[in-house]
């Protein structure tokens, strides 16, 4: 695993070999680390990938939600054929196409009805 840090706003980590339960840790550390930042965008290139378990697939929608959460839209780059076919059987493409939440510009959460606000 590498990460390319030349374009902060779209830091690229490139995933090669198997992406499985004994390898998934590293990545998901990585895709932590580079959240924090808050960049656009987090490329995740997966072009020397030769095998994917579904500890592996589970990164993927960690990186999305994660992103989700600090407003990184996750891109996937060189995806291999086996690996858009899992994408698409088990709905994470459809996942990964959905939009960031708009940014929030009126009370904070804290102040929505419903919501107890932190003393």
């Amino acid at each position: 695993m590498a990460v390319d840090h030349s374009d902060p706003a779209a830091p690229v980590i490139s995933v090669g070999g198997d992406l499985a339960f004994t390898t998934s840790g590293p990545l998901r550390a990585e895709v932590d680390r580079v959240l924090v930042e808050r960049p656009p965008v987090l490329v995740l290139d997966f072009a020397g990938l030769h095998f994917i378990d579904s500890t592996g697939l589970s990164v993927i929608v960690h990186a999305w939600r994660e992103g989700q959460q600090v407003g990184t839209a996750v891109r996937l780059r060189s995806t291999p054929r086996f690996l858009d076919t899992i994408l698409d059987m088990t709905g994470v493409t459809g996942l990964l196409a959905r939009p960031l939440p708009a940014a929030r510009t009126g009370p904070a959460a804290a102040d929505l009805p419903g919501r107890a606000a932190s003393a």
